[in-house]
C-alpha cells in the first residue's frame, strides 16, 4: 500500500564512515580550520595549538629528534581534531551543490495576472531567484516546480526524490492537505498553478544548504555547558603542570616546555574536545539522511528527551479522508445488489469519499467501474448540501445515496418505508467512530433502501506498532482531532495511542502542552494543518509535515519531507543518541587520562627518583619513548573514533540508570584499558627510532 508505513531507511554514506577518499578531501579543510580566530572557539584544541607552537619554537631552539617528534604529533593532533570536524560539515556538501544548482538554474512562468478560473492567463519567464511572494507560477509535465509554494489550481503527479530521496512520486493538488510542494521538485504529469509562500532566499533549498554545510548550526545549551565542563578541566590541569615545575626544580628535576606541554595535553580532555563539534554536525546530519529539517540544533537535542507526544488525527494517524470500509445490505438484498447500485450513485462523485465507494465495489464485488459514458441515457445527481444526496437515473431506475436523514426521506416521500433495521445499522455505524451513507432505489418494485456504506477513517498501516515502540521508549501517545468523542476513541483505541483529545480548538491544544510543560515534561507535537500552527510553536519539538500549510511549516522547528508523522521515532533516536553520545565520548576521554598519566609522570621524574619507576606498570623503554608513545596515542584515537562520532552510539529503549551503566562499563573501561595497550604498542615500536629511546 502506498500509505504503509515501512521503516524509513537512511540513506548511508558510501565508502564507510572512515574512507580515506573523504579524510583526504577534507583535508586542506582541516588545516584552514588551524586559524586562532577559529581554534579559540574550542578551548581544548586551541591549548593543544599553542602547546605546538612552543614545542616547535623549542625543537627550533633545541633540535632534537625527541622535541621535533613531539610537536609534530602535536600539530597532528590539532588537525585531527578539526578533521573530525571537517569530515562530518564535508558530508553534506555534495547534497548542497545539488541543491544549488536546481536553485539557480532553474525558471519560472511567472503568471502576471492570474485569477481561479481564468483561461489562459498571461505569462513571463523569469528566474526562480526573483519570485516574490505571493506570486503564481504554472508548471507542466517535465518542468521544475521553482519556489516552494501551495498548488491553487490543478493535480499533478510530483517527484520529489531531488528532496526527499524517495523515488515513489506523490500526489499534489489544490486544496486540503496536500496542496504544499517544494522548490526543486519536478511534475511528472498534468498541469498545476502553484502561489509561491516564500521568499527569496528563505525556501526549504535555501534551509537545507545552510543546514548540510553547517553554517547555520547553533550550539545546543547541552553542548555550550559540556564546552564550559571541558573549558574548567583544561584550566584545572594547566595550573596543576604550571604549579609542577617549581615542585621539580626544587626536586632537581626541572622539566623541559616540551616535556610540560605534552603532559598538559594528555591530562586535558582532548578526545571529546576534538570530537564534540563532530558530534553536534553529525546529529544534524543524520537528520538530514531521514529527510528530517530541522531548523535548530536545540530541538535535536530536546528531541532526545520527549515524554509526551501529540499527534493531530486526520492525515496523521489518518489517511485523511474518510473511506467506504464495507456494504451492509439490509434483508433481502443481495450484498452485489448493494455495491452496485452504491457504484452507480458515485461514479460522479468527485470526492475522495465517492471514489473510495467506486474502488471498494470493484475490490470486493469484482464489479468494474464503469465511465459516465457508457450509461447511454443517464442522468447523473450531484451532491449539493441542500439534498445532501447524489446519485442516478438510468434504465427506468433511480439511485439515490447519501446522509441517513436525506435518503429515507426520499424514500418516504415516493410511498417507499425505510424500516427498522436502516435506523439500527446506521446508528451502530456512528456509535463505531464512523459515518453512516444509505443507499435506496426507485424501480417497478417502489422506493426501499437496499443497505448502508460503512465510510471510516483509515488508520495508516503500520502505525499501531509504532505506537508500542514509543511507549517501550517512555513516550506518551495523544491524538488530538476535532471530531466527537464517539470518533475520537474508536479511532484512538484502532491506533494504540494512550490518550486523546476530542473536539479540540486550537486553544485546547495549546493548554494541553502548557500543562504537560508545567509538570516538567518536554513535548512534542506533529501536525499539517494552519490550526496546529500555535500547538506546533509552543512544542518543545514541533515537527511539521512537508504535505501540510505553510503555516505549519514556518510554526515547527522541524519538518519532516517525507511527511511521515511516526518519524518522531527516528528524530528521538537521534536525539537520544546525540546525548548519548557526548556522554559516551566525554567518559571514554577522561577515562583514557589515567594511562597517559601513567605513561609520563615516571617518565618526568624516574631519572632523578628511581624509585618513582614503579608507576611504570606498563614497563615503557624509556622516558622520551614513553612520553612520544602517549603524544602519538591522544592523536591517533581522535581519528579511529570519528566513525563513532559521526554514525552516534547505538540506541536502545531501556532506562537512565541501564544506559549510564552501560557507558561506563562499555566506554570508561574502554577508555581504561585501551591506552595502555595503545601506548605499549607504540612504544614497542618507537624505541627503535634514533633519538627516542
Amino acid at each position: 500500500m502506498a500509505d504503509s508505513l515501512p521503516r524509513h531507511q537512511p540513506h548511508r554514506v558510501s565508502g564507510g564512515l572512515l574512507d580515506p577518499r573523504q579524510l583526504l578531501a577534507s583535508f586542506p579543510d582541516a588545516v584552514r580550520k588551524l586559524d586562532p580566530r577559529l581554534m579559540v572557539r574550542n578551548p581544548v584544541m586551541f591549548v593543544v595549538e599553542v602547546g605546538a607552537l612552543l614545542t616547535t619554537l623549542s625543537a627550533l631552539k633545541d633540535p632534537g629528534v625527541f622535541p621535533w617528534v613531539i610537536a609534530a604529533w602535536l600539530w597532528l593532533t590539532t588537525v585531527f581534531a578539526n578533521l573530525s570536524e571537517a569530515v562530518a560539515e564535508g558530508r553534506g556538501k555534495a547534497q548542497a551543490e545539488t541543491l544549488r544548482r536546481a536553485r539557480t538554474h532553474t525558471t519560472a512562468r511567472r503568471l502576471t495576472d492570474w485569477r481561479p478560473g481564468a483561461e489562459a492567463p498571461p505569462e513571463e519567464e523569469v528566474a526562480a531567484a526573483e519570485l516574490q511572494l505571493g506570486d503564481h507560477v504554472v508548471v507542466e509535465a517535465g518542468q521544475i516546480i521553482p519556489g516552494d509554494g501551495d498548488v491553487v489550481e490543478g493535480v499533478a503527479s510530483v517527484d520529489e526524490s531531488a528532496i526527499t530521496g524517495e523515488s515513489a512520486p506523490v500526489i499534489r493538488e489544490s486544496g486540503g492537505d496536500r496542496s504544499a510542494v517544494t522548490g526543486g521538485t519536478k511534475v511528472l504529469s498534468d498541469r498545476i498553478v502553484v502561489k509561491i509562500t516564500s521568499k527569496p532566499g528563505e525556501t526549504f533549498i535555501d534551509r537545507m544548504i545552510a543546514l548540510v554545510e553547517g553554517a547555520a548550526r547553533q550550539k545546543t545549551p547541552n553542548e555550550i555547558a559540556l564546552n564550559i565542563l571541558l573549558a574548567s578541566l583544561t584550566i584545572v590541569f594547566m595550573i596543576a603542570v604550571i604549579t609542577l615545575q617549581p615542585f621539580a626544580i626544587y626536586a632537581k628535576a626541572e622539566q623541559s616546555i616540551v616535556i610540560l606541554v605534552a603532559l598538559v595535553v594528555a591530562l586535558i580532555p582532548t578526545t571529546i574536545g576534538a570530537l564534540l563539534s563532530a558530534i553536534g554536525i553529525a546529529g544534524m546530519d543524520r537528520l538530514v539522511q531521514r529527510n528530517v529539517l530541522a531548523m535548530s540544533g536545540r530541538a535535536v537535542e530536546a528531541a532526545g528527551d520527549v515524554n509526551t507526544l501529540l499527534l493531530d488525527k486526520t492525515g496523521t494517524i489518518t489517511l485523511g479522508n474518510r473511506q467506504a470500509a464495507e456494504f451492509l445490505p439490509v434483508q433481502g438484498v443481495e450484498a452485489d445488489e448493494l455495491a452496485d447500485a452504491a457504484q452507480l450513485s458515485s461514479l460522479a462523485d468527485e470526492t475522495p469519499e465517492g471514489r473510495s465507494v467506486v474502488v471498494l465495489a470493484k475490490w470486493r464485488h469484482a464489479l468494474r467501474a464503469r465511465g459516465e459514458g457508457e450509461l447511454e441515457g443517464a442522468e447523473f445527481v450531484p451532491f449539493t448540501a441542500q439534498t445532501r444526496m447524489s446519485g442516478v437515473d438510468v434504465d427506468g431506475r433511480s439511485i439515490r445515496k447519501g446522509a441517513a436523514g436525506a435518503v429515507t426521506g426520499w424514500v418516504t416521500d415516493r410511498g417507499g418505508r425505510p424500516g427498522d433495521e436502516v435506523h439500527d445499522i446506521t446508528e451502530r455505524i456512528s456509535q463505531s467512530g464512523g459515518t453512516p451513507l444509505v443507499v435506496a432505489v426507485d424501480d417497478a418494485d417502489g422506493a426501499r433502501v437496499l443497505g448502508v456504506i460503512h465510510l471510516k477513517d483509515v488508520v495508516k498501516e503500520g502505525i499501531r506498532e509504532r505506537f508500542d515502540e514509543l511507549r517501550r521508549m517512555g513516550i506518551k501517545t495523544v491524538m488530538i482531532t476535532g471530531d466527537n468523542p464517539l470518533t475520537a476513541k474508536a479511532i484512538a483505541e484502532e491506533a494504540g495511542v494512550d490518550d486523546f483529545l476530542a473536539e479540540a480548538t486550537p486553544e485546547d491544544k495549546m493548554a494541553l502542552i502548557k500543562r504537560e510543560q508545567a509538570g516538567g515534561k518536554l513535548v512534542a507535537m506533529t501536525g499539517d494543518g494552519t490550526n496546529d500552527a500555535p500547538a506546533l510553536a509552543q512544542a518543545d519539538v514541533g515537527v511539521a509535515m512537508n504535505t501540510g500549510t505553510s503555516a505549519a511549516k514556518e510554526a515547527g522547528n522541524m519538518v519532516d519531507l517525507d511527511s511521515n508523522p511516526t518519524k518522531l521515532i527516528e528524530i528521538v533516536e537521534i536525539g537520544k543518541q546525540l546525548l548519548i553520545t557526548r556522554g559516551a565520548l566525554t567518559t571514554f576521554s577522561i577515562a583514557n587520562d589515567v594511562a597517559k598519566y601513567f605513561a609520563i609522570i615516571p617518565a618526568m621524574f624516574a631519572v632523578a627518583h628511581p624509585g618513582l619507576d614503579r608507576l611504570n606498570i606498563m614497563k615503557l623503554h624509556s622516558p622520551t619513548s614513553a612520553i612520544s608513545s602517549a603524544i602519538i596515542f591522544n592523536a591517533l584515537i581522535i581519528v579511529a573514533l570519528i566513525p563513532l562520532a559521526l554514525r552516534g552510539v547505538r540506541y536502545r529503549p531501556s532506562s537512565a540508570a541501564a544506559l549510564l551503566s552501560r557507558n561506563i562499563w562499555l566506554y570508561g573501561l574502554g577508555g581504561l584499558v585501551l591506552p595502555f595497550v595503545g601506548i605499549k604498542l607504540i612504544d614497542l615500536a618507537v624505541q627503535f627510532v634514533p633519538g627516542l629511546h
